[in-house]
């Protein structure tokens, strides 16, 4: 049957999503290898062998677009020994995997002297393929990617066609042609603090993925980083715009690693309150039978050291988290829980015309479970 997938890995606080579309192409956002090889004890994946089976299986040696959603370690580490990169020689072995098309936020090419020597060499590979006008998507146009451009001898109107802003459709792919649209959330093309220091959670790409198999619809969103005060924003603009439905979603990659600051501005003693706007766009706009992915570490036990951890992910929001998905009688998971902490696998969602469903490992069987739910006409009322 026709179908789509989102695949989800487990890489404890990092990200890396890989959408196989039924029309055969493949698009990966993010990329985070962040897996000891020398600790026997490391229960994350080894992203590279993963991906690189997944591929030899389809025999090709690429994806159609790589997303890199800003220039965070937990979001791309890994990738320059991975990926083929067109700007320098020592980047292009044989067994290197190659990118169609880049997809990035305007920030990336932007910062100043990034203070990571991976994230330099990949704003270098942006910057290239945006000189060379070809094999790079650019979201939102700043008054700094101007100036950028005005610096380095570009004339920004020759590179029009290369960038998308917040409210339009990636013209990489089409409803009409791949059963997928991607509809751009952010970044903004501008901001308040326009002229100051790029803030990566600020300019991190935010997007809702619209799948269609059978004339279903299935809507996923995909949050990367965003703080509550950026879900605002976009919870308000779009509103404004009467483009309420395009913050509809039956998936949510949750955001930064299931953070209280990306539901509310406290952490609450058992649950975090969320602020008006994150608050309707995930009990409002959430589907029935919705599933919910947090790329996290496993959620800790009240009481426990990691409880006290001040980086997420934190008890208090997977409290508020699993509050929206009991109402919505869908499935909450987290990546390093999945099947089980002791042995987590992929995070499979299958898409098709029973929207979206998780596929279940069974552990000690030869078969796989997949709970299914049917389709339902429009939207939540």
């Amino acid at each position: 049957q026709p179908m789509h997938k989102m695949t989800f890995f487990p890489l404890g606080n990092a990200d890396c999503c890989r959408i196989d579309l039924d029309c055969g192409k493949k698009i990966l956002f993010d990329f985070a290898d962040t897996r000891d090889p020398e600790d026997k004890n490391d229960l994350r994946c080894d992203l590279p062998k993963e991906l690189r089976d997944d591929l030899e299986t389809c025999n090709r040696d690429y994806f159609d677009v790589v997303a890199f959603s800003h220039l965070d370690k937990d979001h791309f580490s890994g990738a320059t020994d991975f990926f083929y990169l067109e700007h320098a020689k020592k980047y292009q072995g044989e067994d290197r995997i190659k990118i169609n098309v880049m997809w990035v936020p305007a920030a990336l090419i932007t910062e100043q002297r990034p203070d990571d020597d991976e994230a330099r060499i990949l704003q270098k590979e942006a910057r290239y393929r945006f000189r060379e006008g070809k094999g790079i998507r650019v979201f939102s146009r700043p008054e700094r990617l101007r100036q950028w451009c005005e610096e380095n001898g570009i004339k920004l109107d020759d590179r029009l066609q290369m960038i998308s802003d917040a409210g339009e459709l990636a013209p990489e792919f089409s409803l009409s042609a791949d059963k997928v649209e991607f509809f751009v959330h952010s970044p903004f093309a501008v901001r308040q603090n326009e002229n100051t220091v790029e803030d990566r959670n600020e300019d991190s790409l935010v997007m809702q993925v619209t799948f269609e198999i059978d004339r279903v619809q299935t809507k996923a969103v995909l949050l990367a980083d965003s703080t509550h005060e950026i879900l605002s924003d976009i919870v308000d603009i779009t509103r404004s715009k009467g483009n309420d439905q395009r913050l509809e979603w039956d998936i949510a990659k949750l955001p930064h690693h299931c953070s209280y600051l990306s539901i509310g501005p406290e952490k609450g003693k058992n649950k975090t309150k969320a602020v008006e706007q994150v608050d309707w766009l995930f009990k409002e706009q959430g589907q029935d039978g919705a599933v919910a992915v947090s790329t996290s570490k496993p959620i800790p036990e009240a009481g426990t050291d990691e409880d006290k951890d001040d980086q997420p992910p934190h008890r208090q929001a997977a409290e508020y988290y699993n509050e929206v998905i009991s109402g919505l009688g869908g499935q909450f998971v987290v990546t390093m829980e999945h099947p089980t902490a002791n042995d987590p696998k992929p995070v499979v969602i299958e898409i098709g015309k029973t929207k979206g469903t998780l596929k279940k490992s069974v552990l000690g069987a030869a078969y796989v479970v997949t709970s299914q739910r049917a389709p339902r006409a429009g939207s939540r009322g």
